[in-house]
């Protein structure tokens, strides 16, 4: 049990061999552990849904040491089968298959997966006696819970499917304003298709909050995909095997910018291409009102060693973008649609994200889910 006193030596993102540990100790627990070790990321991991679903007619929060299953027993609820769909715009509560009794240095933030994000599904973590969502707390002991909300078209999942993804911490290592720069001259974060990368100051635009701001990608013919609403079940279990433009249509510029219709749902590329050292894990983060009013993603969390390479060859990828914008918007070259954070892994991965066998791995520009053609 040697590494995983290195919890208590140094502070950051617990990464893979760490997380494979806090298993063996017992800290984590699942039904198959089997199964669950094998969706252990760099420095994530993808939690598995199982065959306890409900639905719901509205997301809520526990109060502090309440259980999830006790408002359960107290709110309107039917018993819902894994062998139907889940129906677009209706909300479901799903057990999760793992439980945790956290170490009381080590805390947890929840992501829904880049798969989640394209598709369209809502995902939201809740855990006993927690009032927030995807959020646990130092030392957090008990059951975890997903709602889900499908929003283009119905799905249809199985027990041990994963839908999102959680990260442990035993302090918080993002990087400040200082560090950022530092880490722009060490490890080029940032670069151009052309193969340059960029300087800290080329950034152009800033929130002063140890971000790093970047802009939608306007160069080609077509820039994303819009989503069409489907009554079509999309099972998760098939890879490779919908015709895309049943549920999207491709977005294209008018002129210079690009039209983004209120309400409408876009998967969209960022201009800049993101490289993140496999000390570095990094997380995309909401942009706030100044932008204007839209969502920008709903997956948020890159590995370290996206973009990287195997061996630190790489120049990056762009990000996908899952954007929901709240009111018209007319959007223009260099005009902000996301930021992202950087923060340190407590040590290096045992592998890079870009050393696995992802589907995303090798994206070039907006792609949509692996379950489409």
């Amino acid at each position: 049990m040697k590494d995983i006193h290195t919890i208590n030596d140094k502070r950051g993102a617990l990464p893979a061999q760490l997380l494979n540990e806090l298993v063996s100790a017992g800290f984590i627990k699942s039904a198959d552990k089997t199964a669950f070790l094998k969706n252990v990321r760099p420095s994530s991991l993808d939690l598995s849904i199982s065959n306890e679903v409900y639905h719901v007619e509205g997301i809520f929060l526990p109060k502090p040491h309440e259980t999830v299953r006790r408002v359960l027993g107290r709110i309107h609820k039917t018993k819902h089968s894994l062998s139907q769909p889940l129906e677009r715009n209706e909300m479901y509560l799903i057990r999760l298959n793992e439980t945790l009794l956290l170490p009381e240095a080590v805390y947890g933030l929840a992501n829904p997966k880049s798969t989640s994000g394209r598709i369209d599904v809502h995902v939201r973590l809740l855990a006993d006696g927690v009032s927030r969502y995807d959020y646990l707390p130092a030392g957090f002991r008990g059951t975890i819970w997903i709602s889900i909300m499908p929003k283009s078209f119905p799905i249809k999942l199985y027990n041990g499917v994963t839908l999102n993804q959680l990260r442990l911490f035993n302090g918080d290592t993002r990087l400040n304003d200082f560090e950022l720069e530092v880490a722009f001259m060490q490890h080029k974060l940032l670069w151009r298709r052309t193969g340059t990368a960029y300087r800290y100051d080329d950034i152009q635009v800033r929130d002063h909050d140890s971000s790093v701001i970047l802009t939608l990608d306007l160069e080609g013919d077509v820039l994303g995909w819009e989503g069409i609403s489907s009554a079509q079940t999309v099972d998760l279990a098939h890879i490779a095997f919908y015709d895309a433009k049943k549920f999207f249509k491709p977005v294209k510029k008018r002129g210079d910018y690009v039209y983004l219709k209120k309400g409408s749902f876009y998967i969209l590329s960022t201009h800049e291409h993101v490289r993140v050292p496999p000390e570095f894990a990094c997380e995309m983060i909401p942009m706030d009102e100044r932008s204007g009013e839209f969502r920008s993603h709903y997956a948020g969390f890159i590995d370290p060693g996206w973009g990287w390479g195997k061996r630190g060859e790489g120049k990056g990828r762009p990000l996908t973008l899952e954007v929901r914008p709240f009111e018209d918007l007319i959007v223009r070259q260099g005009q902000p649609i996301a930021k992202i954070r950087f923060e340190k892994v407590i040590e290096l991965p045992l592998q890079p994200y870009d050393a696995l066998n992802s589907n995303y791995a090798v994206q070039v520009g907006p792609k949509l889910a692996k379950h489409f053609k």
